[in-house]
């Protein structure tokens, strides 16, 4: 391959990423109650498209989706607030995952090709389970886990479908959380606390699960 043309396959995917980066930062010096009670609250449909957008582009840069949880939750209060984030935390996956694939595939191996092998590694055997596993655990990078699917040959639909029931449990939580700024607060708290760490045994429980299947010899 000519250093040309390696330029030309790099470059493209390398500058979308940037840009999602650069538009992320940005995002994150934006996103908080001021925005929402000055551009979200109150402003019907249109309010409501405008921040599943900037909350999906924000998601897909790296941003928190509990954060994001949070801010819905107070938006829109607890049902509607969960469901609106819950579909930006879904967008933002697919987004990140197609940048990494289709654009910044040698640009994201270069810059963060260390970090993605190990999550590479435990993505592939079965994709839809592990990445259920993967979203249920209160630790790790949602930003790292959508770009290591998207370089590796992970098949979408499972990775999306894990993703999304993964991301219930806390997405959940940090409505629940969010919801209850003024009224009943500690027992939303207490309750989102309880699910998060629901959500973490359940992600261990299936973890060991698959890894003592795994283990047991085939019989007949």
């Amino acid at each position: 391959m000519t250093l040309q043309r390696h330029w030309r396959l790099i470059l493209p995917g390398a500058g979308a990423l940037l840009l999602i980066s650069a538009l992320g930062w940005g995002l994150h010096n934006t996103l908080d109650k001021t925005w929402i009670n000055t551009t979200i609250r109150g402003h019907g449909l249109s309010g409501e498209l405008l921040f599943v957008i900037t909350a999906a582009l924000a998601v897909a840069a790296g941003m928190s989706r509990q954060f994001i949880s949070f801010l819905s939750s107070y938006a829109f209060g607890l049902g509607f607030g969960f469901a609106l984030a819950l579909a930006a935390s879904i967008a933002g996956c697919t987004l990140s995952f197609y940048l990494a694939r289709w654009l910044g595939r040698h640009w994201v191996i270069q810059r963060y090709g260390q970090k993605l092998k190990p999550i590479d590694d435990f993505l592939r055997g079965h994709p839809f389970t592990m990445t259920l596993i993967i979203r249920l655990f209160p630790v790790g990078s949602n930003l790292m886990v959508n770009l290591a699917a998207g370089v590796s040959a992970i098949p979408f639909w499972p990775f999306l479908f894990g993703s999304a029931l993964g991301y219930i449990p806390q997405t959940a939580v940090f409505a629940l959380i969010g919801s209850g700024i003024t009224v009943n607060s500690s027992l939303r708290i207490g309750l989102g606390l309880g699910l998060f760490l629901m959500s973490g045994l359940l992600g261990l429980s299936l973890y060991l699960r698959y890894q003592m299947n795994k283990n047991q010899p085939f019989s007949r």
